[in-house]
């Protein structure tokens, strides 16, 4: 059974249809990559999936179970984290306090123990603190972990966002242009990081992407959209040979 099944997935924005017949298979420990012009409806494939907007139409299974009604913070409770095309953080708090948040769903020494602070809710805080900072080397952070994310350069932040939604301990992680806004040094090594998170971790992954580069050597299998539509699905060659991806993308855009 794939990891992540969507089935005839439509969608529209009052007579706008933003996606239409939508199919993806994702099995486990697979690379996906997901390409398209601006506005092709991208983004909001990924919104669709995880709980930002309902589907018109269509089905959304994972790990067989339906997730079309859900909320996001239950469909994340399943095991599907994301990033954000724009950055959501805030901006006065520290590197190590954003991740540590986001393992809270994971406590459970409850009200009483918040309150009168058990032997329990020590021992959690501890794990808490350990599994983030963990988090924080493994995306190569950890020496900005006490610093404020407003004082850090942009590169950085983005992964700040990663290790927030790795804290949750998701099985499927959705990286919505990870890379945007990098330098060609900061790009190389988010693409380090999202292997390392990958291999290490056993992680899948679905990612949105500009940069040709990124999506050419990450990768396994690509798919395609434009005006909301499926054209092509494949390899990382198959995807670059295509005349469809050609034509509506890559002679436009071209492989950068």
């Amino acid at each position: 059974m794939p990891l992540l099944q969507v089935k005839n997935m439509t969608h529209f924005f009052g007579g706008l249809r933003a996606v239409h017949n939508y199919d993806l298979e994702i099995e486990p420990g697979q690379l996906r990559g997901l390409i398209g012009p601006n506005g092709a409806g991208k983004t909001t494939i990924f919104n669709l999936i995880t709980g930002i907007y309902q589907p018109t139409e269509g089905e959304i299974l994972f790990n067989g179970k339906n997730l079309v009604g859900l909320q996001s913070y239950q469909i994340a409770a399943q095991g599907i984290c994301r990033t954000f095309q724009t950055l959501r953080l805030w901006r006065h708090m520290t590197v190590l306090d954003h991740v540590k948040l986001a393992r809270y769903s994971k406590i459970h020494y409850g009200l009483i123990g918040a309150f009168f602070g058990t032997g329990q809710r020590q021992r959690e805080e501890a794990e808490s603190e350990k599994m983030a900072y963990d988090l924080l080397e493994m995306v190569g952070i950890g020496h900005v972990a006490d610093q404020v994310v407003i004082n850090l350069p942009y590169g950085v932040q983005r992964r700040v966002e990663m290790a927030r939604a790795l804290a949750s301990e998701p099985q499927l992680l959705f990286l919505d242009e990870p890379t945007a806004g990098m330098n060609p040094e900061e790009l190389v090594e988010m693409m380090e990081v999202i292997r390392r998170v990958r291999d290490e971790l056993g992680l899948t992954i679905f990612l949105i992407e500009h940069r040709m580069k990124v999506v050419m050597d990450l990768c396994e299998t690509i798919q395609t959209i434009d005006f909301g539509e499926l054209i092509a699905e494949g390899t990382p060659e198959e995807i670059r040979s295509n005349p469809r991806v050609i034509d509506a993308y890559l002679g436009k855009e071209g492989i950068v």
